[in-house]
């Protein structure tokens, strides 16, 4: 099968389920708020999405999935009667937020694309997603978890956590149920004992959930676009993330501020390279780790992988993303886009590649 071939040759009823990033400002809200919602997509987004159901022939039921609305969202869901929903709704609150929706599918009956709510509710705990891993040998980085502000500073007594700060090796510190970058800034990354249990009082704090210790992986990062399903899940072009263009002093992350921040569509950052340019055995591992870890979470239709190496050139499993972030427009930079033009698809034909997936694994295609 090509890259950019359709399976579908009917039209199907799809209900396109989202989260609507609502226009906020982020200084009026307060120093943490500015990320309050990162993982929500963009009108422009939900739109281009919508448009290339709709070129791909399909009738569009639009559904915006605020948690307010949901006896709106039941009824719609009720009354329309959608073949399948084209899932890229975040949620809202909840551990399991991302899992609201499939899980309402599930109980209504009705098909969607993407991974199931056992997938996509692990993969928001980074700490049960890397357990899953290191159990099937999937190589990830040590880790502690901080849950609550009693267990400061035993929980820092942790023997690798010291011998890595004293060893002058900085650890990383994030939330442990957030993605698109929420909770994880420049001043993450730490040093020291006193700068960790800094940050750890802010995870726990600001954004009210445990926080993973992680060993900070000095390498270079790469991110990894899978499609599809089973053995025929593949990779797509991978794309290296290079900090040699953030401003001087930044820990060479791919931070809050790098992200959202330093690179803007009138002022761009140059952070991207696709294709990465690996050496074949290191390409080869790169993508044999993110299919293991693409299986053995048991993704669905499209998943983008985090992985970074360490100081010795070894790669890690760093994130597991079941549901990729897809800005439409190439100078926004969002990598699941980037590689699927890169393998020869543009928008439109990505986006229903990924509802022919579905529609493939449910025996409607």
């Amino acid at each position: 099968m090509s890259t950019g071939e359709n399976l579908t040759t009917t039209t199907m009823k799809v209900a396109l389920l989202y989260n609507e990033k609502p226009e906020v400002a982020g200084a009026a809200l307060g120093r943490y708020a500015s990320d309050q919602y990162a993982e929500w997509d963009n009108p422009e987004t939900i739109a281009a999405v919508a448009e290339a159901l709709r070129r791909g022939q399909h009738e569009v039921v639009m559904i915006d999935c605020h948690p307010a609305r949901i006896v709106e969202i039941i009824q719609t869901l009720q009354q329309t009667k959608p073949d399948i929903c084209f899932n890229i709704a975040e949620g809202a609150g909840a551990l399991s937020r991302e899992a609201q929706m499939p899980a309402l599918c599930d109980l209504l009956g009705i098909k969607y694309t993407a991974s199931d709510v056992m997938t996509l509710a692990i993969t928001l705990d980074k700490a049960r997603t890397k357990e899953i891993l290191h159990y099937n040998h999937v190589p990830t980085p040590d880790f502690e978890v901080v849950e609550t502000l009693s267990q400061l500073p035993g929980a820092l007594s942790k023997t690798w956590i010291l011998e890595t700060l004293d060893a002058g090796k900085p650890v990383i510190i994030k939330p442990l149920h957030e993605g698109s970058s929420k909770g994880i800034f420049e001043r993450s990354v730490v040093s020291s004992v006193a700068e960790a249990e800094a940050q750890v009082h802010e995870v726990l704090t600001v954004y009210r959930q445990p926080a993973l210790i992680e060993v900070f992986l000095s390498g270079r990062e790469f991110t990894v676009a899978m499609l599809g399903n089973g053995e025929d899940a593949e990779v797509l072009p991978i794309v290296e993330l290079s900090f040699d263009h953030l401003p001087a002093g930044s820990k060479k992350i791919y931070s809050y501020e790098a992200k959202w921040l330093w690179d803007e569509p009138e002022n761009p950052v140059e952070v991207f390279k696709c294709p990465a340019p690996l050496e074949p055995p290191l390409k080869e591992n790169i993508e044999r780790i993110c299919k293991a870890a693409y299986r053995v979470l048991r993704c669905r239709d499209w998943s983008r992988i985090d992985v970074r190496l360490d100081a010795e050139g070894k790669p890690f499993v760093i994130e597991v993303n079941p549901l990729p972030g897809i800005l439409p427009n190439p100078d926004e930079h969002s990598c699941f886009p980037m590689a699927a033009r890169m393998a020869g698809m543009d928008y439109n034909q990505l986006i229903n590649r990924v509802l022919d997936e579905a529609l493939k694994r449910h025996g409607l295609a």
